[in-house]
């Protein structure tokens, strides 16, 4: 004998939307910021924010230690560290006005990151369009993997 869950009102069927949805979903939350604006914004003050895994920041290169100020916080610890809430939260999340601005590869992923950081209510999370490739080709700061 199997039993099915039915939707209660409690308990809605979910929602299936494509990564495309959730991609475009996200990215119309945000104002996106070319390489060279994030740069600007960068010695302005903002936060700049390399979520690539170690692997992929050895292959490609970086910016940390190439651009003042920059981090890498791995996607998988972004919300705590920059949760002003956090126990785990890094120095720099004094609160919910602060400029994250995000850096993926290519930009997919930081959008869908820079969302989850203004889920939180850090209001001026956005990314950075075209991530790292875009940047490196901008001719902008980096350093060898």
């Amino acid at each position: 004998m199997t039993t099915s869950v039915r939707p209660t009102p409690e308990r809605a069927a979910p929602v299936r939307r494509t990564i495309d949805d959730v991609l475009a979903q996200a990215r119309a939350r945000l104002t996106r910021l070319s390489p060279q604006q994030a740069y600007d914004r960068v010695r302005a003050g903002a936060v700049l924010v390399d979520i690539r895994p170690g692997e992929q920041r050895a292959r490609e290169g970086h910016v940390e230690g190439a651009v003042p100020g920059a981090l890498v916080v791995e996607r998988n610890v972004l919300e705590w560290r920059f949760d002003p809430a956090s126990e785990a939260r890094l120095p720099q999340a004094t609160g919910y006005d602060v400029e994250v601005l995000v850096l993926c590869s290519e930009g997919y992923t930081s959008s869908l990151a820079a969302a989850a950081l203004q889920d939180l209510g850090l209001h001026r999370a956005t990314d950075v369009e075209g991530g790292f490739v875009a940047w490196a080709a901008a001719g902008l700061p980096t350093r060898s993997g």
